[in-house]
């Protein structure tokens, strides 16, 4: 061998064959770089530490874009996307009503904001697929993409800015954003009342997340001596009953799965499973907070819509019975509503503008053509707004199942309202279930039935009187008996 080639050998040919250590060192460094483009995070010293390591995900092109002239239609497509589940939707939602850009000043509203960036935090799309595994050489519990690095940033983000919209609000506010939470959750079938229950079980993060999850564990002060963020972290209290309640509701919806995660909130804690009487009851009782989502609309005109949708055989078998119910009902709800000036007999007797004022009212979009959804939306809204006799009819509605599926709970709640306002027919309704009792839902209590029904027919209520008398008459037979 040549003093040449010896010289060529010691400067790294190691003989021949081989590969020099430069070109091994940039296949390495094209591989790193490869694996980042791919989405893989960099391991070890290669990973950038420090101010701006972490970067909120890039968002999807539908959500993002000037809206300015067309704010309505982008938000009422987030809300579509966001009650639906989608992550980061419900991300962008919390920004746009917490007017992070100037252009969204206009619908600025603390409450709404709060109740968007706690869905997201709840969302397991948030969270789930977040791996952390061990890097071998490089040492360390490593995201495994920079995919779960950018949703670990949002999270953490969104738990900070809820903490400072929560700590700014009043003990109604709160209570406003929780019980909005609670009602878009509601109508999530089985996954929403798990999460629901998630967010009341003490063995969860504050959003239902592992305990282990890192931002729920900064957000509750246990990393670097921090001290948490409290309002954030306290907007769900803890407690079995809670936890057990919405266990048991997924249940009701039909969800086998839903069977198993109960029993094993039983088995998780030895004195779970001794509330289980007492929580069937409750859940035979329990009722959303909301009839529909409040269409409050801020400054900007825009109403909250409520973009959830009737889901299951029983929903859209509900729906298309709406047609049953006599439209006098309807018409006199949307006089009551002040959309049209008289109690229309038929959909035809109302104007185009009439419907689209009450699509307008609702956040829906205005073709002018009133839907069976729309009937039933303008009954609900008429009763929640106060009126008596729609909540006897909406009543009657959750007794038969006529545009919304049988629930006796729903049904018996709003009977009561309208007895509240001095309702005969409700006052007799009533009666007749504190007669016979119903499925847990009021007990049998005949002296409390028959208070109702002398208050019915004092009021003049035909079906009542008639009864009254025959309450009557037994009465008069067992005195002269004596």
């Amino acid at each position: 061998m040549s003093e040449r080639g010896v010289i060529q050998d010691d400067r790294g040919l190691q003989g021949p064959g081989r590969v020099p250590v430069a070109v091994v060192a940039v296949l390495l460094i094209l591989t790193l770089l490869f694996l980042s483009a791919c989405g893989e995070q960099s391991p070890g010293f290669f990973r950038k530490t420090g101010a701006g390591a972490e970067e909120g995900c890039p968002r999807p092109a539908a959500l993002t874009g000037a809206e300015f002239n067309a704010q309505e239609t982008g938000l009422r497509a987030l809300r579509k996307a966001a009650f639906r589940g989608d992550f980061f939707a419900q991300l962008e939602l919390g920004s746009r009503y917490g007017a992070v850009r100037a252009t969204d000043k206009n619908i600025e509203d603390p409450i709404e904001s709060a109740v968007w960036l706690a869905m997201a935090l709840a969302n397991e799309e948030g969270f789930a697929p977040i791996n952390r595994v061990e890097r071998g050489v490089f040492g360390g519990l490593r995201p495994l993409s920079r995919y779960d690095d950018c949703r670990a940033h949002e999270r953490r983000g969104a738990y900070a800015r809820l903490n400072r919209a929560l700590s700014q609000m009043t003990r109604d506010e709160q209570e406003a954003v929780r019980d909005r939470v609670i009602y878009i959750l509601s109508t999530q079938d089985a996954a929403g009342y798990r999460t629901l229950a998630r967010l009341h079980d003490a063995l969860y993060g504050p959003y239902g997340e592992p305990q282990d999850n890192p931002q729920a564990r900064e957000a509750i002060g246990r990393r670097g001596g921090r001290d948490g963020l409290w309002a954030a972290t306290n907007l769900f209290q803890r407690n079995d009953v809670d936890a057990y309640l919405y266990n048991y509701l997924a249940t009701r919806t039909g969800d086998v799965g839903a069977y198993v995660l109960l029993k094993d909130f039983e088995r998780s804690s030895p004195n779970r499973a001794q509330y289980g009487r007492f929580v069937e009851a409750k859940a035979r009782q329990w009722v959303p907070p909301f009839e529909f989502y409040p269409n409050l609309a801020p400054a900007s005109g825009v109403p909250f819509s409520d973009e959830s949708r009737p889901r299951g055989d029983s929903f859209e078998y509900a729906l298309s019975r709406a047609s049953e119910l006599p439209f006098i009902h309807v018409g006199r709800a949307l006089r009551y509503l002040g959309v049209s000036e008289v109690a229309a007999t038929s959909a035809d007797a109302l104007s185009k503008r009439e419907i689209e004022s009450l699509e307008a009212t609702l956040g829906h979009p205005m073709d002018g053509r009133l839907s069976q959804l729309e009937r039933v939306r303008a009954i609900q809204m008429a009763a929640v707004n106060g009126s008596s006799e729609a909540q006897l009819v909406l009543a009657v509605m959750y007794a038969e199942g006529i545009g919304v599926p049988i629930d006796y709970a729903r049904s018996f709640h709003w009977f009561e309202e309208a007895a509240r306002q001095g309702s005969p027919e409700a006052k007799f309704a009533l009666s007749s279930y504190f007669a016979l009792g119903v499925a847990g839902v009021a007990d049998q209590d005949k002296a409390e039935a028959v208070v109702l029904r002398i208050d019915s027919a004092l009021a003049g209520f035909a079906p009542s009187a008639s009864r009254l008398q025959a309450v009557l008459a037994q009465v008069s037979r067992s005195s002269q008996r004596r």
